[in-house]
């Protein structure tokens, strides 16, 4: 593929990571992550192969949603710096050749937010029209309460003002009113001001909620949310035209795709990329049944993105794993296999736990889920820790059991801060996946380790443009635990093979873009010969337990016999 267009939609073949600021580096001994410590450590995204990094919330807020509760969106909170620190981070970010995106919350406002404030100081006040009120609860509104250990409204009473205001999340967190167009306004103000300062786009927070018009008496006459959408996407594009909307949007696939555009149009103007919910899900039942089909299934059933958009991939994000697109028979065999304890179990829908430790640490299945997450077609999102192996601590509340300070070193403050670790946002993993067993300064000088594997995946990865660019087509394997699909694109094709079960087995695939005689040449293993078509024009595949192949399909000057032999 020509690199000129490849680097042209930087995003199809990019490598995200995500992070919270709080949690990943302390700069100036507070006990708190901040931006200076943030940009000391981007170098360790530089070697691990990072090439755009996703901030989580930063903003000012009251705490009382992991910074999700915000009181301004043009700021930065003081706790991790300033606007200067932010813009410092994004310029050596960008002098590494690492884009940033943010968070875009913009579906609610803290209850302390000026413009609440504002909002519920009377019924003529002038942001009164920018959130939901009504005198009564209403019948046909919206429904399901996202946090049920919290809530069990989505409208709560405000005294002063004598009415019920919408909030969809927590009753601090007041919905916004997205159909209002001086909200609309502001939200395109807001994303201008961060793109200005060297942002190259956004994550969008919960969009079905955030285009959601049930509630309001007018809804019928409201303009089209999708067509806000685009809108949205097309102002980002005047002000940037490399910048991205990454969604989050768990529907199912019917759902989710409405939000790439207008389905009549192959080209996609709204969100750039979403994430692959289904996907996910169906990833985690095929490894507790030790079977591909259900991961199979999905991807036969996923519809393609069009073509200036694309799908994102994750093993783990920064919420509670959900499995709530699973049947509750199928969630149940997830939980048995990966969070038995109802303490690991998060709203009845997901585990709060991160990968390392449901598989009782096997690096074997580790592995397997991660070359899955870089070979499967669309773009890699990762969590801050994952590539070390980092576990959860479930003394922590809810989802922060996932979200605890990064781990560099095996002192007892995991070089997260020159702190006590009393100080710190979120307790540190302790035990098997503690800083003492699993950070950053020893696998970083260790080949074997986890560490060294995903920076080798992200290398390959970035050298396989067939695996975020091409089309991708299953294979018949004839064994029910094991996946193979091929991706292509111009005259490249790459085969991914993995195996779920934790027993060996050998799979016989005929793959036609060989061609006859054709060979096959390892991408991991470099000290593998590759391999060739049998006399029955078959390919022959062995796999350890839990084992993965990445394999090339080889063209006449790949082959070391045709080159000595030339």
């Amino acid at each position: 593929m020509r690199l000129t267009r490849t680097s042209d939609l930087w995003w199809k073949n990019a490598v995200v990571y995500c992070l919270d600021v709080e949690t990943y580096q302390d700069g100036n001994g507070d006990g708190i992550g901040d931006f200076a410590g943030l940009t000391q450590r981007i170098d360790h995204l530089v070697r691990l192969g990072v090439t755009c990094v996703w901030l989580m919330p930063f903003y000012p807020t009251r705490e009382r949603d992991d910074g999700y509760d915000i009181t301004d969106f043009y700021g930065v909170d003081p706790r991790l710096g300033t606007l200067g620190d932010f813009a410092e981070f994004v310029r050596t970010a960008r002098d590494r050749g690492i884009r940033v995106i943010a968070d875009l919350v913009v579906n609610h406002t803290s209850e302390d937010h000026p413009w609440f404030k504002d909002a519920r100081s009377g019924r003529d006040s002038a942001h009164r029209d920018w959130y939901v009120w009504k005198d009564e609860p209403p019948e046909d509104g919206p429904q399901g309460v996202v946090f049920p250990d919290a809530e069990d409204s989505l409208w709560e009473y405000d005294e002063g003002s004598g009415q019920y205001y919408l909030h969809r999340f927590y009753k601090q967190q007041p919905d916004l009113n997205v159909a209002h167009p001086e909200v609309r306004d502001e939200i395109a103000r807001i994303i201008g001001f961060w793109t200005q300062l060297g942002l190259s786009g956004f994550r969008v927070d919960a969009v079905p909620f955030l285009l959601e018009t049930d509630g309001q008496s007018d809804a019928g006459e409201l303009p089209d949310p999708h067509e806000y959408l685009a809108d949205l996407r097309a102002f980002l594009g005047r002000r940037n035209g490399e910048s991205v909307l990454l969604g989050e949007v768990n529907l199912p696939y019917d759902g989710t795709t409405r939000f790439f555009g207008d389905p009549s149009s192959d080209r996609g103007d709204e969100l750039t990329m979403c994430f692959d919910f289904v996907a996910m899900q169906q990833m985690y039942l095929s490894m507790a049944r030790h079977d591909a089909r259900p991961l199979a299934a999905a991807l036969r059933d996923r519809p393609a993105a069009p073509r200036d958009a694309h799908w994102a991939m994750f093993v783990r994000n920064h919420d509670e794993l959900t499995l709530d697109k699973l049947s509750d028979d199928q969630r149940a065999e997830v939980f048995a296999s990966f969070g038995p304890e109802k303490d690991m179990q998060l709203y009845d829908r997901g585990l709060r736990r991160r990968l390392p430790p449901m598989v009782d640490g096997d690096r074997r299945r580790v592995e397997l889920a991660y070359s899955l997450l870089f070979t499967l077609p669309g773009t890699p999102v990762l969590f801050y820790g994952e590539e070390i192996g980092m576990g959860e601590n479930l003394a922590a509340e809810g989802r922060q059991a996932v979200r605890t300070p990064m781990q560099w070193t095996p002192e007892k403050t995991a070089g997260f801060s020159t702190a006590e670790p009393d100080a710190f946002p979120n307790p540190l993993v302790d035990g098997a996946f503690g800083p003492q067993k699993i950070n950053v300064y020893e696998q970083s000088r260790d080949p074997a380790s986890l560490l060294s594997r995903m920076r080798l995946f992200i290398e390959r990865y970035r050298e396989a443009p067939e695996l975020a660019w091409g089309d991708y087509r299953l294979l018949t394997t004839g064994e029910d635990a094991v996946l193979a699909h091929v991706c292509r694109a111009g005259d490249g094709t790459v085969l991914a093979v993995h195996n779920f079960a934790d027993r060996p087995h050998t799979v016989r695939l005929e793959l036609a873009e060989a061609g006859s005689g054709g060979r096959l040449t390892d991408l991991l293993d470099e000290g593998h010969n590759g391999l060739k078509a049998g006399q029955d024009g078959m390919f022959h595949v062995d796999l350890p337990p839990y084992g993965y192949r990445w394999l090339r399909v080889g063209t006449p000057a790949d082959d070391p016999e045709s080159i000595a032999s030339g």
